[in-house]
């Protein structure tokens, strides 16, 4: 409640909505906040009942649930329902289903509504963006650092030329092309290189070939596409905070996300032992969850505090807390925090886009839906051309490789989320990455199942040197992962 109060106490317009109303009709703000939880507590019920919903219709057609979270956030937002919305230039909510129906109740005076709808929406937004740094630690806690460390040149290679082809091919293509200024650009470039660790994990444990030497490279180069994608993301991101590009404060961000995400690897690695024997003093109730969330944030501020963003402090400390012996028991322990707080993200994410602006029939449209098109297909090419930056492996199945780096999942969506929320992204521009996440993610899927397939024909039916050698590998290379949804 005192959140809420100061989110309330701090909004310019409950000054200018002081001064029209009458005396019979002043709201205070400690008579405001009730109405302001009440109006929270109702969007967490539409967040809810819409992820579930998507969730489990996704499932039912064997793709990751968090699509279906993504595209009943579109649903339920501005693009359709307008259950959820959030504040734009001029927006008094007025436009809002859940503010008309606690006017319509008598529950909410109408000369509030814009400080509520206000309010309301601050509060949804905070909880949206410690859902976003609970999955990052989530991610960072299921990756196995030490084989990270050990997986080699070749998933090393995959994941560089993963990094670098699209990011390159997107930015300079949408400058030239299309006439982007050199900052959206970059963004929506860094958008392109994001890999998804949950997506493909889950889809090549589906298809058994986790076990592969394809899959061992895919996996190893998801997760440091992974590393390499956030260092990408601290670095665009606070770009965008300068408006500007400097070759100086490229290199300081560069330096000083790699330094920040060494260093408290190393730091952390070397604590850990003090780490664990702390929780097991500990005698009361959630000792580990809180210590272990307590150094996350902690983590998360530094990242912030030094101008990088707040989700590479909580991968860094999903990292370290992930070489513990607590590791299996605090994975158990955080899941049902996630499974709080991360629907908050993708729905709120989902409902924040204007699908709108990729309408065909409106003329002003059509830009937005050409760049759709061709960011799609630099994201498909720049993954795809992946396979064949694997060298001394004669027989192993390239276009698998490619194809498996293709999904860009909850990763992609961090980076439009964060290129929003700054102010960078156009609607169309925003909605075009929405739309190349939504499609590489749901297109990936099948893509493997036929790869792989293919590979399964026997070898008279296959081209020369494209049999399949990937079977007889140990499980224990194999990174530790676990599908994150």
């Amino acid at each position: 409640m005192n959140i809420i109060n100061a989110i309330v106490s701090s909004t310019p317009l409950s000054f200018h909505l002081s001064d029209r109303m009458s005396p019979l009709l002043a709201t205070t703000t400690a008579e405001i906040s009730p109405i302001v939880l009440a109006s929270v507590l109702l969007s967490l019920v539409v967040v809810y009942i819409a992820s579930k919903l998507g969730g489990e219709i996704s499932a039912q057609f064997n793709l990751p649930p968090v699509l279906g979270e993504l595209v009943a956030g579109v649903i339920v937002g501005v693009s359709a329902l307008h259950l959820l919305m959030f504040p734009a230039v001029g927006e008094s909510g007025s436009h809002s289903v859940l503010m008309s129906l606690m006017q319509t109740t008598g529950y909410l005076n109408p000369d509030a509504l814009t400080q509520v709808f206000q309010s309301q929406s601050e509060v949804l937004s905070v909880l949206a963006e410690v859902g976003v740094v609970i999955l990052l630690f989530e991610i960072g806690l299921e990756s196995d650092l030490t084989e990270l460390l050990r997986v080699g040149a070749q998933a090393t290679i995959v994941a560089i030329v993963g990094v670098v082809v699209p990011f390159t091919l997107g930015t300079a293509g949408l400058m030239l092309l299309f006439g982007v200024p050199t900052v959206p650009a970059i963004f929506a470039g860094a958008a392109l290189t994001a890999t998804s660790i949950g997506i493909t994990a889950k889809v090549l444990a589906e298809i058994q070939r986790l076990k592969s030497r394809e899959g061992q490279i895919i996996i190893g180069a998801a997760v440091m596409d992974d590393v390499l994608g956030i260092i990408v993301l601290a670095v665009v991101a606070s770009l965008a905070r300068d408006g500007k590009v400097e070759v100086s404060n490229v290199l300081y961000l560069i330096v000083s996300a790699a330094a920040f995400l060494v260093g408290a690897i190393w730091l952390g690695r070397l604590l850990s032992p003090l780490f664990v024997a702390l929780v097991n003093k500990m005698i009361t109730r959630g000792q580990l969850l809180l210590v272990s969330l307590t150094f996350a944030f902690i983590l998360s501020y530094v990242a912030a505090a030094i101008h990088l963003e707040a989700i590479l402090g909580a991968f860094a400390a999903g990292l370290i807390l992930a070489e513990t012996e607590k590791q299996e028991e605090l994975q158990q322990q955080i899941t049902p925090i996630a499974d709080m707080l991360v629907p908050i993200f993708f729905v709120v994410v989902g409902a924040r886009t204007d699908i709108s602006v990729l309408n065909p029939f409106v003329p002003e449209n059509r830009e937005g839906l050409i760049i759709a098109a061709f960011l799609l297909g630099v994201a498909i090419l720049g993954k795809v051309v992946t396979g064949w930056s694997v060298f001394g492996q004669p027989g192993i199945n390239r276009l698998a490789i490619g194809v498996g780096m293709v999904p860009r999942g909850e990763v992609g969506l961090v980076f439009a989320a964060v290129g929003t929320a700054s102010g960078v992204l156009s609607d169309s521009l925003n909605a075009a990455i929405i739309v190349m996440v939504i499609l590489t993610t749901f297109l990936a899927p099948p893509l493997l199942r036929v790869v792989f397939d293919r590979a399964d024909l026997p070898v008279e039916d296959l081209p020369a040197g494209a049999s399949d050698q990937s079977e007889g590998l140990q499980e224990a290379q194999l990174p530790a992962l676990k599908p994150v949804e």
